[in-house]
């Protein structure tokens, strides 16, 4: 028997005025595995996570999210879906803890969690410096503790490993082993190929919107 589909992508294509950004795309990705999103900047990449997110619909095509249609229940995959964007935004001028405190309480999770999800990516809970004096490493993993809060079924990673050191990278790697060792579906977009290469199991390329074989 094959597994559960988490994504359903048929000859899907999103248009943003006379330039498409993505054209006739399909593919499948089973319940517990990574794809690796490759392309140069302008590819599509960035376009597919958000269509994936609901923050965006297709011009064509269906698209299927953990078993629901994309087009008519948003709300319930927000719910099922986390996403690793460029921008993180966190708050500034709170601490790590209580940055992840106040996504504890829109979940309706308890404060142990947050206190939790902000130690398991080896940042110190007691630590009450804003969030703005972080190092990009700092912050990156920050960013990540919040998917180990909301625990989502399916989770979008946009250049996770951007602006990071070697150590920093190996943080990364180390979540996102984590993730996946959690049984997360992963969606992971990047242009350091090794890396994402160790962490999954399909890949997906992308040039000028269309899937090309790499």
């Amino acid at each position: 028997m094959s597994a559960p589909v988490a994504l359903d992508v048929q000859d899907v294509s999103k248009r943003f005025g006379a330039h498409w950004a993505l054209a006739r795309l399909s593919f499948q990705l089973p319940r517990g595995g990574a794809l690796l999103l490759t392309g140069h900047n302008g590819s599509g990449k960035t376009t597919l996570l958000r269509l994936i997110a609901t923050s965006l619909q297709p011009s064509s095509g269906k698209l299927t999210v953990l078993g629901l249609d994309a087009a008519t229940a948003q709300e319930e995959i927000r719910a099922r879906v986390g996403l690793l964007s460029h921008a993180h935004f966190l708050y500034e001028d709170l601490s790590a803890l209580e940055n992840l405190e106040v996504l504890a309480r829109l979940l309706g999770r308890p404060a142990s969690a947050a206190r939790d999800a902000v130690a398991r990516v080896r940042l110190d809970p007691r630590d009450d410096r804003p969030v703005r004096f972080y190092s990009a490493g700092m912050r990156k993993r920050l960013a990540l503790s919040r998917l180990f809060l909301k625990a989502p079924a399916l989770a979008l990673l946009d250049e996770p490993f951007g602006e990071l050191d070697p150590e920093g990278i190996a943080d990364v790697e180390g979540a996102v082993t984590e993730l996946r060792a959690a049984g997360i579906t992963l969606v992971l977009a990047t242009h350091q190929i090794r890396q994402g290469q160790g962490l999954c199991d399909q890949r997906l390329h992308l040039e000028t919107g269309r899937s090309v074989s790499a």
